[in-house]
């Protein structure tokens, strides 16, 4: 029994002897100077710096998301998507420190 595990063990280390020992770099894919969309200037869309309710004349609710790069998106209710101004439009005068805005005409009240 003894003899067989001998014999076995020394044609296994024989099996391993032969095997190729050159190093081997793995690679997983291409250099990241191939990658053409890291190259591309990537711009993102404008942060949301403040969100307020205001009230206006005629009892009305809307709902004003002020962005990051001075355009705003005014809605009807929360959760729409609601309408882009730009900046310096005259449908919607004040910014996000104000305490009241214009918004088509009608002033508005935090």
């Amino acid at each position: 029994m003894t003899r067989q595990f001998t014999i076995l063990a020394l044609a296994a280390a024989a099996a391993l002897a032969g095997c190729n020992n050159e190093d081997h770099t793995i690679v997983a894919g291409p250099g990241a100077d191939d990658q053409p969309m890291n190259n591309v200037g990537v711009t993102l869309p404008p942060s949301i710096a403040a969100s307020k309710a205001y009230r206006c004349k005629d009892n009305s609710l809307i709902y004003v998301d002020w962005l990051s790069d001075g355009t705003a998106r005014v809605k009807k209710t929360r959760e729409e998507v609601g309408t882009t101004i730009a900046a310096g439009d005259k449908a919607l005068t004040g910014d996000s420190k104000a305490a009241s805005i214009s918004y088509n005409g009608q002033s508005c009240k935090a």
